[in-house]
């Protein structure tokens, strides 16, 4: 990959696919760029069986919402947590993708918050840029921010259509998820970054910073476009993500045991 990622006029923006198995090479983009994307990182079968459950919850929320208003914007909205559901609980517990967060942070004790995503229905417009994180320290003297450290929070995203210019698919504005310079509004924005698209097949993954900027785009096709999550915190920064324990006793007995060790925090009580 060259040091710089540029832009196709004709893709957005023009990043490698790295292969899961190239743990080292998938970390050192992720360092540099705020995130990287992994090729076929769900079997045909997982890529079908968590479509099948983005399609359950897209049809339960759009049917409560005949007017689109969505939840994140008209015709855009979040999943939420759906570690609940057996399809989601399937995306915390791959351990080629683990093997990334292992080289990411050198750790293994790093904690999963839960799973979910987001999509947008045919009419979405573009969505300002914006992290996924807000500054927690408060340093009173202005010196620190969450900007000056190692990645606290890592979100993996799973597609589950092929990304394309057309459908909605994300923009990442590269090496920015350690930048202090004020996001952009929309108004604001420049043309290159607009365009700065990721445009990847079903079945990849973006492992990403989330701090790093990033806003959904257009949707001008006459598809859905869903993208699906698992999110694991940093080990040595708990930051209040475990609000929820979402995930069903039935589901956690099935996970690995470094599945469940992932899972401790949002298993439910016995």
């Amino acid at each position: 990959m060259s040091s710089t990622p540029t832009l196709s006029r004709t893709e957005g923006l023009d990043i490698d696919l790295i292969d899961a198995s190239d743990v080292k090479t998938a970390a050192k983009i992720f360092h540099r760029d705020g995130f990287v994307a992994i090729r076929d990182a769900l079997t045909a079968e997982q890529l079908a069986f968590a479509q099948q459950g983005a399609r359950r919850i897209i049809a339960e929320q759009t049917g409560a919402d005949p007017k689109r208003e969505g939840n994140r914007g008209h015709h855009r909205y979040s999943f939420g947590y759906r570690t609940q559901h057996p399809e989601w609980a399937m995306l915390v517990d791959l351990p080629h993708m683990l093997t990334i967060l292992d080289e990411i942070w050198q750790r293994e004790d790093y904690l999963c918050t839960g799973a979910g995503g987001d999509y947008s229905l045919p009419g979405a417009e573009i969505q300002p840029l914006h992290a996924d994180m807000g500054d927690y320290f408060n340093d009173p003297w202005g010196t620190v921010t969450f900007r000056d450290i190692p990645a606290p929070f890592i979100v993996i995203n799973y597609t589950m259509v092929d990304f394309t210019k057309a459908n909605g698919a994300i923009r990442f504005i590269p090496c920015t998820q350690r930048s202090r310079a004020p996001i952009p509004s929309l108004e604001e924005e420049p043309r290159w970054m607009q365009q700065s698209i990721v445009c990847a097949p079903a079945g990849t993954a973006i492992v990403r910073d989330v701090r790093c900027w990033h806003g959904g785009t257009a949707n001008t096709s006459d598809e859905i476009r869903p993208m699906t999550s698992a999110g694991y915190n940093a080990p040595w920064c708990m930051t209040g993500n475990f609000r929820h324990r979402h995930l069903p006793r039935a589901l956690y007995d099935k996970l690995s045991d470094r599945g469940k060790t992932l899972c401790a925090e949002i298993v439910e009580e016995q």
